[in-house]
C-alpha cells in the first residue's frame, strides 16, 4: 500500500478556518501582528510588499507569491517605502469581507487575501513542528485557485461550508508545502521526504505503524547502516526514529479512540502493541490519561 506522509500529517491536523478576507492597501503602511500559534497564509492579488517573519530577513513579495506560516510567529508587513515606525493593527471594513488599509479614498497599491486557520489535532503541536515554519510559492495557478475557492466558500453560507472549507484548507496545505520554499530551513517530516533514503524509511513506517519496527529495519528501508541513519534521520527530521514512531502511533491513536469505534485492544493492534496493557501504558506515560479515559473526554467534546 502506498502512503503519503505529508498528506497523513495534513489530514491528521484538521485544519479549520477562523477567517478569511480580502485587504486593500494604499499608501505607506506598516502593520505589526504578534504571534498566536495559529496558522497564517496571505495571498498576493496585486502590487508589492514586504514580509519579515520572526526577525528573520524580509521578503519582498508580488503578485502571484503565497506565504504559508504553519504556526505563526511575529509578522511584520509593510509598504516599500514604509514608514519607520507602526502605523495600524486594525484595518478598516469597507464592504463584507473586504478591508482596507490606509485612505478609503486613494487606490490601492496592493490587494492580498489573508487567514488564519487552527488545527483541532490534539497533537497539532508535534504535527507543525514536522513542517516548514514558512513556506513562500511564487507564482503557482493552483494555489491561486484555491485561495479564490475559499474565499467564495467563506461566505457563501453553503450547506456543508465547513466540511468544505476544511477540505480546502487541506489541499492548499498540501500544495503551499510541495510547491514552495521554505524559507526558513527548519528541521521536519517535509525535508526528510526530500531526502531519498529517509523518504523511503519514512514511508514505510506510515504504511506500517503496526510493524515492530526497530532501528535498524528503518536503517535497511533506507539502505543505510544503522548509525548513519539514526544520525541523518535525527539531523533532517528533528527527532530520532523511534521517538518519532512514538509520536505518530500515539496521534494515530488519539484519532482511533476519538473515532469511538474501536475498543482499546483494537486500537493497540493498529498502533503496534501486542497488547492493551502494554498499549495503555504507553498512552498514558505520553498523554498523562488512560485510552479509555481520553476516549471518553473526546466523547464529551
Amino acid at each position: 500500500m502506498t502512503v503519503d506522509p505529508l498528506a497523513e500529517v495534513v489530514t491528521l491536523l484538521q485544519p479549520t478556518i477562523r477567517f478569511s478576507k480580502l485587504v486593500e492597501y494604499a499608501g505607506r503602511w506598516k502593520i505589526y501582528r504578534a504571534g498566536t500559534g495559529d496558522s497564517f497564509y496571505c495571498a498576493v492579488l496585486d502590487g508589492r510588499c514586504r514580509m519579515t517573519v520572526d526577525g528573520q530577513a524580509p521578503m519582498l513579495l508580488q503578485a502571484g507569491d503565497f506565504v504559508l506560516v504553519p504556526a505563526m510567529h511575529a509578522i511584520i508587513s509593510e509598504s516599500l517605502d514604509a514608514p519607520p515606525v507602526e502605523t495600524t493593527t486594525e484595518p478598516v471594513e469597507i464592504a463584507e469581507g473586504c478591508f482596507r488599509v490606509g485612505s478609503v479614498d486613494a487606490p490601492a497599491d496592493l490587494t492580498m487575501r489573508i487567514g488564519h486557520c487552527r488545527f483541532a489535532s490534539p497533537d497539532a503541536d508535534l504535527l507543525v513542528r514536522l513542517l516548514p515554519r514558512v513556506i513562500l510559492a511564487r507564482g503557482e495557478p493552483r494555489l491561486a485557485t484555491l485561495m479564490q475557492l475559499v474565499g467564495e466558500e467563506t461566505f457563501a453560507r453553503r450547506p456543508a461550508r465547513e466540511v468544505v472549507l476544511e477540505r480546502l484548507l487541506e489541499l492548499v496545505l498540501i500544495e503551499a508545502v510541495r510547491s514552495g520554499d521554505a524559507t526558513m530551513s527548519a528541521p521536519g517530516l517535509v525535508q526528510g521526504l526530500a531526502d531519498r533514503r529517509l523518504a523511503a524509511a519514512l514511508r514505510a513506517l506510515h504504511a506500517r505503524p503496526e510493524r515492530p519496527w526497530t532501528v535498524a529495519d528503518l536503517a535497511d528501508e533506507a539502505a543505510l547502516s544503522r548509525s548513519a541513519f539514526f544520525a541523518r534521520f535525527s539531523r533532517i527530521v528533528g527527532l530520532p526514529p523511534m521517538e518519532y514512531l512514538l509520536a505518530w502511533r500515539m496521534a494515530l491513536a488519539k484519532r482511533l479512540l476519538g473515532d469511538r469505534e474501536l475498543g482499546v485492544d483494537q486500537v493497540a493492534e493498529r498502533v503496534g502493541y501486542s497488547s492493551a496493557s502494554t498499549f495503555s501504558v504507553a498512552f498514558s506515560r505520553h498523554t498523562g490519561l488512560s485510552p479509555a479515559r481520553y476516549g471518553r473526554a473526546r466523547k464529551a467534546v
